[in-house]
């Protein structure tokens, strides 16, 4: 499901390719097509900011805005991969583990960010592999690339259908750890605790 969600995300940001466009969600709030179609269009925007960013002619003062979007986004994205986790905890709860389950390395929320971005690579790799102002050794390049982020991506979907089902059999539980970021806390980055303590 996530992957054909991230796909229709994908295409709604194409439609419009603008970062600062608004982008209608066409799955009702609070439910999990909802959050994955926000999350896939959270990580299309930023991808898109970090390439404005690297222009070398761009104006420091316009970096300094798009860099604190960024800061932001990686804030909204933390807290949606949070939340969908939430949603696999409740969905899950009443899962009694084996035994000898065993924790996984990450959780299927985080998993599946990684699938949101691979997804992305994948569709801008694809574009890269069509684009006439660069030479063919370079399209075949991506080309090449393009083969191995497919592969990829059939083995990290793979990966996490497999994981959702050893929870739904109590082969694997979760377990969820926030990410406790420091930098974004006032009280705790002593750059920002400085200035409030002036």
């Amino acid at each position: 499901m996530a992957g054909r969600v991230f796909a229709e995300a994908i295409v709604a940001y194409d439609k419009k390719d603008d970062v600062d466009a608004v982008y209608e969600n066409p799955y009702p709030e609070n439910t999990i097509e909802h959050d994955l179609f926000r999350k896939n269009l959270i990580d299309n925007i930023q991808w898109h900011l970090e390439d404005i960013i690297r222009d070398p002619d761009i104006d420091p003062k316009e970096a300094l805005v798009i860099k604190r979007r960024i800061d932001k986004s990686n804030q909204d994205r933390t807290d949606l991969v949070e939340r969908i986790d939430s949603y696999f905890l409740t969905k899950y709860s009443d899962i009694c583990p084996k035994a000898d389950a065993t924790i996984n390395t990450e959780s299927p929320a985080w998993a599946i960010d990684r699938l949101s971005i691979l997804k992305l690579k994948i569709h801008n790799m694809n574009l890269a592999t069509k684009r006439t102002d660069t030479s063919e050794e370079t399209r075949s390049q991506c080309r090449q690339k393009l083969a191995v982020l497919l592969e990829q991506d059939m083995d990290l979907s793979g990966a996490i259908d497999t994981l959702l089902k050893d929870i739904e059999e109590g082969r694997k539980y979760m377990k969820v750890y926030k990410q406790m970021k420091m930098y974004n806390d006032p009280n705790l980055n002593p750059v920002l605790l400085d200035k409030k303590n002036k």
